[in-house]
C-alpha cells in the first residue's frame, strides 16, 4: 500500500500530496490541542496539500455536543467519527471512547488512497497506536506531536504506579511510537529531556513551543469590553485563570488567598473554564471569586482581555509533562501573568527574561496573598507596560505566523526527503 511520491513544494506536477492528521478533538471544539491541529492542517491546505483529519463526533469537553460528520474547513476535509467520545467524567470511560477512535482511524487510515504523510498527536494519549501502524503497514513517515507524556502525567497525579502494568504499556507505546516516527516535536527543553530519557531521538527532534490563537484574539480595552460590564467588573483588579482545570494545575493556594482576600474591593478572581478541576474552585463560597464555563471562540478575546493578570499555574511535578499553553492567550491579549509553579519551568524561563509578571512557589499561600496585595496596589500603567512586552515578546518570537509555519516547514522537510518508500 505504500507509494514513493515526494512531498509538496517539490516543483513537481500531479496530484496533491496527501497527509492524514489524527486528533480526537478539532475546532469548532473549544479545546487548545484541536484549535492548534486544526492551524496546523489550515496551513498546509494552504501550501498545496490535501489534508484530511479524522476526529471525533462529538465535542472533547462536552459529550453532548454534536457535529456534523463530514465538512469542509479552511480547505481541510473533516471527518467525524462516531462512538469516539463519550465526555471526561471517568477515565474508563475516556480510554474506551479513546480506543474505539484510534480502532476506526486505524482502518480508515489503511485505505485512504495515495497517502503520503501523517501527523499524529496525544489526543487522545493512544492515538500514536494508529500512526504507528499506518505508517508502518503503509511504509510512510509519519510525525508525532508530543503535546504531553505519559504514563508520566498519570503517575505524577498518582493515578497508577510507576511499576504498574498500564504505565509499562505506555512505555512501550512511546519508544514504540519514538522509534516509528520520523519527525518529533515536542514543546519545551523540559520535555525534550523527559521524551529522550525513554528513547534518545535529539537526531529528530523539534523543540518548538505552540502558539497563541491569534485569529481569535487582541487586547481589549477594559473601559469598553462588554465581558468586564456583564460581569461588573469596573473598577476591579481582575486576576484570571482560563481554561483547563486539572490536578496538573493547581490553584488551591490562589483560592486560599483569595478568601483571606475577601474583603478587599480592589479584587476579584475569575476562573474561566471547564475540567475536573473545576469542582475544587466552585466549592469555594466567595463574593470575590467568579466561576464562568468555557467561553465560544468568538467571544475569547473579550473574556481574556477581561483580566488584568492571567494566572498560570504549574504543578511541580508535571514539568516536562504538561505544556502551560495558558501563557500564550495572556501575552496575546498584552497582559502580565502570575505564575504559581517551581523554579526550574517554560513559564519561569520567559519571565526571567522578560519582566512581565510574578513568580511564586506553589502552595505557599501566604507568599500568594502577598503578591496579589502588590498587583492590587500596582499602577494601570505599570500593568500595560507589563503586558505590552508581553505581547511584544510573542509578536516577535512566539507568534502564530513564526511558530505554525516553522512546525509545517519541519514536517514538509521530512515529507521531501522520502525519495521512496520508508523503511
Amino acid at each position: 500500500m505504500g507509494n514513493s511520491r515526494a512531498g509538496s513544494n517539490t516543483g513537481t506536477s500531479g496530484p496533491k500530496p496527501t497527509l492524514l492528521i489524527v486528533s480526537q478533538a478539532y475546532v469548532p471544539d473549544p479545546t487548545s490541542v484541536g484549535q492548534h491541529i486544526a492551524d496546523v492542517a489550515a496551513e498546509m491546505a494552504g501550501r498545496g496539500w490535501r489534508v484530511i483529519v479524522y476526529t471525533a463526533s462529538r465535542g472533547w469537553e462536552d459529550s453532548s455536543v454534536r457535529y456534523p460528520r463530514r465538512e469542509i474547513i479552511n480547505g481541510v476535509e473533516v471527518r467525524r467519527l462516531a462512538f469516539s467520545s463519550f465526555g471526561k467524567k471517568r477515565i474508563a470511560i475516556r480510554f474506551a471512547a479513546g480506543m474505539m477512535f484510534v480502532l476506526q482511524a486505524t482502518i480508515r487510515g489503511l485505505f485512504v488512497r495515495r497517502l503520503d504523510y501523517i501527523l499524529v498527536s496525544t489526543c487522545p494519549p493512544m492515538a500514536p497506536i494508529a500512526g504507528v501502524v499506518i505508517s508502518r503497514l503503509r511504509r510512510l513517515r509519519l510525525t508525532f506531536w508530543q503535546m504531553d507524556v505519559n504514563p508520566d502525567q498519570m503517575v505524577a497525579l498518582g493515578m497508577i504506579r510507576q511499576d504498574s502494568l498500564p504505565a509499562r504499556a505506555f512505555n512501550l507505546l512511546n519508544r514504540l511510537v519514538l522509534s516509528r516516527a520520523s519527525n518529533v516535536v515536542v514543546l519545551d527543553r523540559f520535555m525534550a529531556d523527559r521524551v529522550n530519557a525513554k528513547l534518545d531521538v535529539r537526531k529528530k527532534m523539534t523543540i518548538l513551543p505552540p502558539w497563541p490563537h491569534e485569529d481569535h484574539l487582541e487586547p481589549v480595552a477594559s473601559e469598553t469590553n462588554p465581558f468586564r460590564i456583564e460581569h461588573k467588573l469596573t473598577g476591579k483588579r481582575v486576576v484570571m485563570y482560563s481554561g483547563n482545570h486539572t490536578a496538573s494545575n493547581p490553584v488551591g493556594a490562589i483560592l486560599a488567598a483569595a478568601q483571606r482576600l475577601r474583603d478587599d474591593p480592589r479584587l476579584a478572581f475569575m476562573f474561566v473554564g471547564g475540567g475536573a478541576g473545576k469542582k475544587e474552585v466552585d466549592a469555594v463560597s466567595s463574593p470575590n471569586i467568579i466561576s464562568l464555563p468555557y467561553q465560544p471562540l468568538d467571544q475569547i478575546k473579550y473574556s481574556l482581555s477581561a483580566a488584568d493578570v492571567h494566572l498560570v499555574t504549574v504543578g511541580d511535578a508535571v514539568v516536562g509533562i504538561v505544556h502551560p499553553c495558558k501563557v500564550y492567550g495572556a501575552m496575546a491579549v498584552a497582559r502580565p501573568v502570575l505564575l504559581m509553579g517551581p523554579e526550574q519551568c517554560h513559564v519561569s524561563d520567559l519571565l526571567q527574561e522578560h519582566d512581565w509578571g510574578w513568580h511564586i512557589p506553589n502552595g505557599d499561600v501566604d507568599r500568594a496573598e502577598q503578591v496579589l496585595r502588590a498587583i492590587a496596589e500596582t499602577s494601570s500603567e505599570e500593568l500595560m507596560q507589563k503586558g505590552l512586552r508581553a505581547r511584544a515578546l510573542m509578536t516577535q518570537t512566539l507568534s502564530k505566523a513564526a511558530l505554525c509555519g516553522r512546525f509545517c516547514d519541519v514536517m514538509e522537510r521530512d515529507a521531501g526527503a522520502r525519495v521512496g518508500p520508508a523503511t
